[in-house]
């Protein structure tokens, strides 16, 4: 069954830095791009970054500059840097393969807390 598998959140000052990772099955993993969203309290999920199977970027203007996304295809993970975090940055952060929207085409996992403080 496919399955997600995110970890790496946790509570943070403003400036400071965390890094995701999702772990993925490989019928998931595989020729799919892949994305990170999140989840605020009171708000609707929102996709924040994607990257291709070739490796292609794509990310919010919310957090350009400051997250990004890669992936390693042999161990079926994808990252998600983030730095210079803010308050606003405090979510429920999940991965999934990208589809219309804020929609994932496979089960959501349990997601990772992002708190930063301020």
């Amino acid at each position: 069954q496919a399955q997600l598998v995110e970890s790496g959140g946790g509570l943070v000052q403003a400036g400071g830095s965390l890094r995701l990772s999702c772990a993925a099955s490989g019928s998931i993993f595989r020729f799919n791009t892949m994305g990170w969203y999140r989840q605020a309290p009171g708000k609707q999920r929102e996709l924040v970054a994607r990257i291709t199977s070739a490796g292609s970027t794509n990310y919010d203007d919310s957090v350009k500059a400051r997250f990004t996304i890669s992936r390693d295809d042999a161990k079926n993970t994808v990252y998600l840097q983030m730095m210079s975090l803010r308050p606003d940055d405090t979510a429920v952060y999940y991965c999934n393969v990208p589809t219309l929207g804020a929609n994932g085409a496979v089960p959501w996992g349990q997601g990772t807390q992002v708190t930063v403080s301020s």
